[in-house]
């Protein structure tokens, strides 16, 4: 009998040994509402981790997507939309139309940008819209930033197109994090430090 409750003794250690070695701390995957991100992305030279995940329900009820962004160790969520390397990834719970993506992002663009500022990213912001494909739920969009190289997009993984310019990824990452988003609660979310 005593060998038996030392044996459980023992085991309830470990497990709670592997329990504390699991805490927060250490990035890993989340999931949320049956979408799950990795806990980091490399892009090139550059590892990105994940920093939070977020749902957005539009009009406050249907569930549309779950968002997720990544940062490079170092750079502070508050900083995304400076020129650094910075992943946005989006899993679809419903199906939305290729040109729907431009004419959502059109009134978000305007409250964020300045008419001279959207006159000079016109030509780049239409070049990405006329890229949108549609989508189904369990697809997923990921718009990634490299200084230097600029913002690719890509569906399910492959690569569609870059857009250029620092400038461009501050206005079209700004949709979801600018200073009036699409959805000041997702933005919410998705900055501030997750409890993973």
């Amino acid at each position: 009998m005593t060998g038996c409750y030392r044996y459980a003794c023992l085991s309830i250690n470990l497990l709670l040994a592997a329990v504390i070695i699991m805490q927060p701390g250490s990035a890993r995957a989340m999931t949320i509402q049956g979408v799950t991100f990795a806990e980091s992305v490399r892009e090139g030279n550059t590892v990105l981790r994940l920093h939070n995940a977020a749902l957005l329900r539009y009009l406050k009820v249907i569930k549309a997507y779950v968002a997720a962004v990544y940062l490079p160790e170092g750079v502070a969520p508050d900083n995304m939309l400076d020129d650094v390397p910075k992943r946005l990834e989006i899993g679809y719970l419903v199906s939305i139309k290729g040109p729907d993506f431009g004419r959502g992002a059109e009134p978000v663009l305007r409250r964020n940008q300045t008419p001279s500022e959207l006159a000079r990213l016109r030509s780049r912001i239409d070049r990405l819209n006329a890229i949108y494909r549609d989508v189904k739920p369990g697809d997923r969009y990921a718009l990634t930033y490299l200084p230097g190289r600029g913002t690719e997009l890509t569906l399910n993984g492959v690569p569609l197109t870059v857009i250029e310019g620092a400038d461009f990824a501050k206005a079209y990452f700004g949709i979801w994090l600018g200073r009036e988003p699409i959805d000041a609660r997702l933005k919410r979310d998705l900055l501030k430090n997750s409890e993973k």
